[in-house]
């Protein structure tokens, strides 16, 4: 097994490859408008530091968010590629998953959250770190206090909220090497991951404005 893992659903570009027992190399850079840029230098890093060509690699694993439309998408979009040109599956794993699994919480429950922008923030609890409570959702940290309330949390939406989460802590934002260790533990076991389809969970920013007036010609 060779897993090259990446995300790009928070504003950390994140690339890993997994040999089915350990994070043989990783690379990452924190830049929200740059994901279309980094990201494929980090996968040649990546290669270049384990000895590997990209030929080597049997399965890919992205971050399918809920994150941002623009910076989620450059990920889902080079993992589909790297599939298909590859000729191997391309694995799904939640993006606040990979942050849980990374958490250093011995027990939960606890809650992860990361930054939605506009005042909100994507999140889900768990039970442990390989176990979702709830499905990822995105709200303003105001109206989730009372169902997040004594619950330590981690992730930049929590650390970026300390009234709604004042038991916040990083990790602050996902590796891919902690998403690459889960799907690789979880592929041993005989799991199967989800497709990789994206939780963008509210529309994105560039809509058509109401009222648009369509001009044909005569």
């Amino acid at each position: 097994m060779l897993l090259l893992a990446l995300d790009t659903a928070t504003p950390a570009v994140t690339v890993a490859l997994h040999d089915g027992t350990d994070v043989i190399a990783s690379a990452g850079q924190v830049d929200a408008r740059r994901h279309g840029e980094l990201l494929l230098p980090a996968v040649d890093r990546v290669l270049a530091e384990a000895g590997l060509k990209l030929e080597a690699v049997t399965g890919i694993v992205v971050g399918t968010g809920p994150g941002p439309y623009t910076g989620l998408r450059v990920g889902l979009m080079t993992a589909d590629t790297f599939g298909l040109a590859l000729g191997v599956p391309v694995h799904g794993v939640c993006t606040l998953d990979g942050l849980a699994y990374a958490a250093d919480i011995e027990k939960g429950p606890f809650v992860v959250a990361t930054d939605a922008r506009r005042k909100e923030v994507y999140w889900a609890t768990y039970a442990d770190s390989r176990t979702r409570l709830t499905d990822p959702a995105v709200d303003r940290p105001a109206d989730i206090a009372e169902r997040v309330a004594g619950l330590p949390a981690v992730g930049a939406g929590a650390l970026l909220y300390p009234d709604t989460f004042p038991s916040a802590h990083e990790p602050e934002h996902v590796s891919a090497a902690a998403l690459a260790s889960l799907a690789a533990q979880k592929l041993a076991a005989g799991e199967q991951l989800p497709a990789p389809r994206p939780l963008y969970l509210r529309r994105p920013d560039a809509q058509v404005p109401k009222n648009y007036k369509v001009v044909t010609p005569k």
